[in-house]
């Protein structure tokens, strides 16, 4: 349900809420809020919350701190773990400066511009997002230890899965917010889980992925139990992948599908550093199903992008180089604006690469371009390239590069 103003002054009023979390993220799309009481609502609409912004990193420093959080009301979602009576809400901001000018470091805002430019060109894309990542055990401070919570394999099932109630409890708060998980199950890794939820527009698709992530923190150690999206936990087991799948609408042929791929393929060596921003990214590339190579098939899950085995609306294209300590609203808007690349200028995909590149002799992989294998390269090929520059402020390309 989409909240006005008014409604949620009204939601708030009759259930008994007593917290309000504004939430925002920082550039590298790590989650922060403020909490405000119900009399201070009101303000929040009209004018704005103050945060010192010099204390989050890469914002401001402390000659110029002061910024404003303006909650969108649509994103109103109550918090289920939290008590029943005296409920707590969040809603998601958009941040700017005191004079009312857009900050250029909201990340959510970039979204929001790259889906007015696909609107503006007949086009909505869609995001559908799978994210996995591992249940470690707590040490007897309840500090994560990197004890894996079972020692299950890809799809197993009780006794030997431990983690599927805590899916279980995970999917079910899911939908109680408001967002439909669609499968969930145990990944290849030792404690390692994964849960997809069903697609949707790319702000809201964005703004799920954040919501995802504190809902598996948070049921995890309620449970006793620490959720670790990093790329690569460990290091002789799989990494954790952001898989993203996209569609267009209206997709009036598999023609335009392919000029968005094309797109995508094209720029993907310049995005990485955005898709795989930490130095941990790079030990789970190229290995265990993680791509190294710019490349795409059909099905095929050692390609950068596939197509999946699906028709009519849930036919799409999945990128699996990303890893989940990527920007979701960063991401969904570089996909976007590839795509977009991709159909103005026409670009066609080249041909599809039907092998397995694990297993590839020399000659296969002798002429394919690979992506960055280090941070290093990432932030140099970020760095020199117009289509970076076009996309990406200059202030958040600087915090990415140091």
């Amino acid at each position: 349900m989409k909240y006005s103003k008014e409604e949620v002054m009204q939601y708030v009023s009759e259930e008994d809420v007593k917290f309000i979390r504004l939430a925002f993220c920082d550039v590298f799309g790590k989650q922060k809020n403020i909490s405000i009481m119900p009399d201070e609502l009101q303000r929040a609409f009209e004018y704005g919350i103050a945060f010192d912004a010099s204390a989050i990193k890469g914002f401001k420093d402390e000659a110029h701190s002061d910024l404003f959080l303006h909650p969108e009301p649509e994103t109103l979602t109550w918090l289920p773990w939290r008590p029943e009576h005296g409920k707590v809400v969040r809603m998601f901001c958009t941040i700017s400066y005191p004079d009312g000018r857009p900050f250029e470091c909201d990340t959510r805002n970039l979204l929001k511009k790259a889906v007015d430019d696909a609107k503006a060109a007949g086009l909505t894309f869609y995001f559908g997002a799978e994210q996995e990542f591992y249940l470690f055990e707590l040490d007897d401070k309840n500090e994560p230890t990197r004890i894996p919570y079972d020692r299950a394999g890809y799809m197993d099932i009780a006794p030997d899965d431990k983690g599927e109630n805590v899916r279980r409890e995970i999917c079910l708060t899911l939908e109680k917010m408001g967002i439909m998980p669609e499968s969930s199950h145990h990944e290849e890794g030792p404690g390692q889980n994964e849960i997809d939820f069903r697609y949707d527009e790319a702000l809201k698709a964005a703004d799920n992925v954040m919501t995802f992530q504190t809902v598996v923190k948070t049921v995890a150690h309620r449970n006793g139990l620490f959720a670790d999206f990093s790329p690569k936990p460990l290091g002789n087991e799989p990494g954790n992948g952001f898989h993203i799948n996209v569609s267009v609408r209206p997709d009036d042929s598999s023609e335009k599908l392919c000029h968005i791929m094309a797109g995508i393929l094209d720029k993907s060596v310049p995005m990485t550093l955005f898709l795989n921003p930490c130095e941990n990214s790079y030990e789970r590339l190229g290995q265990m199903k993680a791509p190294r190579f710019v490349s795409w098939s059909a099905e095929n899950r050692s390609q950068l992008i596939r197509i999946p085995a699906a028709s009519n609306e849930f036919r799409r294209a999945e990128l699996r180089s990303p890893d989940p300590f990527a920007n979701p609203y960063i991401a969904f808007t570089l996909m976007i604006r590839a795509g977009l690349f991709g159909l103005e200028n026409m670009l066609y995909l080249p041909e599809p690469l039907d092998v397995n590149l694990y297993k590839a002799d020399e000659g296969t992989l002798l002429g394919l371009e690979k992506l960055p294998s280090s941070l290093a390269e990432a932030v140099k090929a970020a760095g020199t390239d117009e289509f970076i520059r076009k996309c990406i402020p200059a202030e958040i390309l600087e915090i990415y590069s140091k």
